[in-house]
């Protein structure tokens, strides 16, 4: 099929009528694309739950408790600082090169920058570890056009709804590698209390272990995953001429169709002037916007558990740490696989997304009320209760992403383009991805000094909820509603 197009920003699809059949998901590409969402998710979640205690033992912050949070919020702000960077070039390189090689390069960095960590003893150590990571991880936004290429608009719900089966393992396993491996040497004496490597390097082991997963992936990958981009130029081509003069300087011509077989003509990448449309940046803005509070909230949630509960927190320990994000990845996977695609159909995706992102209001008002049972009864039933409730409010959050997804689809103004439109959603949601943790992290120390308000964080966060619920309404009711438009 052939979709008529007069203009840069006809959609990718004109549907005169609503499809009535499905198209089936193409899964021996599918598959794979699901075992790499696991990298990016898998590293973050190892490292989570010991950074806190990470930071404390390098001593960067001189014993001083209410720094840590603001440490733990610049260390996870410094990958989305990088990643910044160099995530539209990645993706816009994609369109014209293929995905294939980008993601191959990013599951390289992720690994080196995984065993880079774990031998690092200083905070800059660190911070450099995770800007390598950043610099050349382009494995999420790849997935994403890879996805947004090999469906339409029948069965991408389908295909989202799958998502969450990775970001369960991953979340999973990566949380309890960190909470269980790492300090090795103390925490498990008569197997590696011999080793000296794992006394100098105590959170080597879940790095290196995480790293192993990922070069395996990269290998499945290499062999068995298929390029989606049908028109490619030669990576010599494009530096032989220049990568950005050749995409931007040569003048686009209205395109006559726009190819969903590969009997049509096909269609060039577009520059990023005439990507830059109303669609684009209304679903960059709510992308931005959800990922601040989404980040944010990620990037205080461990370290609450870890602080003290005269400071504020709940004073849980590593294990347990890993072991709550572990059980929250399994709760949040098993909804999402057999609930998302029914409620996208049923409600539609902004309904869905916007329910999603106002759950973020009783998640922070959870944090007072937990410290305030814990400091009044102890760590027990109601204090678990409440963190429980929590962690199963955040299930409609992460709903909120495959929604986004479809609706960066529908707003892209040709199949071509499809990287780059991906691109400029991903340098936004980075940009609010640095942002969000550290400037999260550093009102949470904030308010946890003395003489400051105590709740400042939480007027923050649900500030933050509220912007993201402003910009989920300038989405139309249903990603169709752009695709079918002129």
């Amino acid at each position: 099929m052939i979709a008529q197009q007069n203009g840069e920003e006809t959609p990718l699809l004109q549907r005169p009528e609503q499809p009535t059949a499905k198209t089936p998901l193409p899964w021996d590409q599918i598959w794979i694309l699901l075992l790499l969402e696991m990298p990016e998710l898998l590293s973050a979640r190892t490292l989570a739950p010991f950074i806190p205690q990470l930071i404390r033992d390098i001593g960067v912050t001189h014993g001083d408790e209410t720094q840590v949070g603001h440490y733990a919020g610049i260390l996870q702000s410094s990958y989305y600082a990088a990643h910044t960077l160099t995530i539209f070039y990645w993706s816009q390189l994609s369109d014209h090169i293929g995905r294939k090689p980008v993601i191959l390069t990013a599951l390289l960095a992720i690994s080196i920058s995984m065993f880079s960590f774990g031998l690092s003893k200083t905070f800059f150590a660190l911070v450099a570890s995770r800007v390598v990571s950043g610099a050349f991880d382009a494995s999420d936004s790849m997935v994403k056009s890879m996805l947004i290429d090999i469906t339409d608009a029948t069965n991408m719900p389908k295909a989202c709804s799958y998502v969450p089966i990775p970001w369960t393992i991953a979340t999973t396993i990566g949380s309890l590698i960190g909470g269980s491996f790492s300090r090795p040497a103390d925490r498990f004496p008569n197997i590696f209390g011999r080793s000296e490597l794992l006394k100098t390097y105590p959170y080597l082991l879940p790095c290196s272990i995480s790293a192993l997963f990922i070069l395996t992936i990269w290998l499945v990958t290499y062999i068995r995953l298929k390029e989606s981009v049908s028109t490619k130029t030669p990576l010599w081509e494009l530096i032989k001429g220049g990568f950005l003069e050749q995409s931007y300087s040569k003048p686009h011509q209205p395109l006559s169709n726009v190819i969903v077989d590969p009997g049509g003509v096909k269609s060039k990448p577009l520059p990023l002037r005439a990507l830059l449309t109303p669609k684009v940046l209304s679903v960059t803005a709510s992308y931005a916007t959800t990922g601040l509070f989404q980040m944010g909230f990620n990037s205080i949630l461990p370290v609450f558990y870890a602080t003290p509960i005269e400071l504020g927190g709940l004073s849980l320990d590593p294990p347990s740490i890993g072991a709550l994000l572990a059980a929250s990845g399994i709760i949040q996977g098993i909804f999402q696989l057999l609930f998302y695609a029914r409620l996208n159909d049923r409600f539609g995706a902004r309904a869905v997304h916007i329910i999603g992102i106002s759950s973020g209001i009783p998640m922070v008002i959870l944090f007072p009320v937990a410290n305030a049972l814990a400091r009044a009864f102890g760590i027990g039933t109601a204090v678990w209760l409440c963190v429980a409730i929590q962690l199963a409010l955040k299930t409609n959050l992460i709903m909120c992403f495959p929604c986004i997804s479809l609706f960066v689809r529908a707003a892209a103004p040709d199949r071509a383009s499809v990287g780059a439109t991906n691109g400029i959603a991903q340098v936004a949601v980075a940009v609010a991805r640095i942002i969000g943790p550290a400037s999260a992290a550093s009102v949470f120390s904030y308010s946890l000094q003395e003489g400051h308000n105590a709740w400042s964080i939480y007027y923050f966060m649900i500030a933050l909820v509220f912007l993201a619920i402003g910009t989920a309404l300038l989405l139309p009711r249903d990603p169709s509603v752009w695709e079918s438009s002129q």
